[in-house]
């Protein structure tokens, strides 16, 4: 099972102790240990331990994924994939299921039916446009 990010295991634990309010009061640590065992977990610690040494993102030759590339949405397959060092980035080569258009302009277009990026561990790219969007995101892998 891919685990969400620690943020969002955090998010989850403090919206389940919102919850609970009324039943107890319930710990921050008593919650993240709750969290933990739904994902099967010991405790907090363990998931934590577990988490840091799982990349975010995980991506094989044909899977199938959607997003955006320089604003335009798109989905598309993983042609290529490789690991940039440790931190959980990687290089990633994607084939467009529909050709994206790649300029802003209305009298002028180019089209991009494959492309590579670098992205993070989330899927962001950290190369960004000169209005600061990163030029792509992965927002699905399925």
């Amino acid at each position: 099972m891919t685990l969400p990010s620690v943020d969002d295991l955090k998010s989850q634990a403090k919206r389940l102790r919102s919850a609970l309010s009324d039943k107890g009061a319930l710990t921050h640590g008593q919650t993240l240990d709750l969290v933990a065992r739904q994902y099967g977990y010991r405790d907090w610690n363990t998931l934590f331990a577990a988490k840091g040494n799982q990349p975010d993102l995980t991506l094989a030759v044909g899977d199938r994924v959607c997003g955006a590339y320089l604003k335009q949405d798109f989905a598309g397959e993983v042609l290529s994939v490789s690991r940039l060092g440790p931190n959980g980035g990687l290089k990633l080569t994607i084939a467009f299921d529909e050709p994206v258009d790649v300029v802003s302009f209305d009298s002028f277009s180019a089209y991009r039916h494959r492309v590579t990026a670098n992205v993070d561990a989330d899927g962001v790219s950290p190369a960004k446009t000169s209005d600061g969007a990163p030029h792509m995101r992965i927002r699905k892998a399925f």
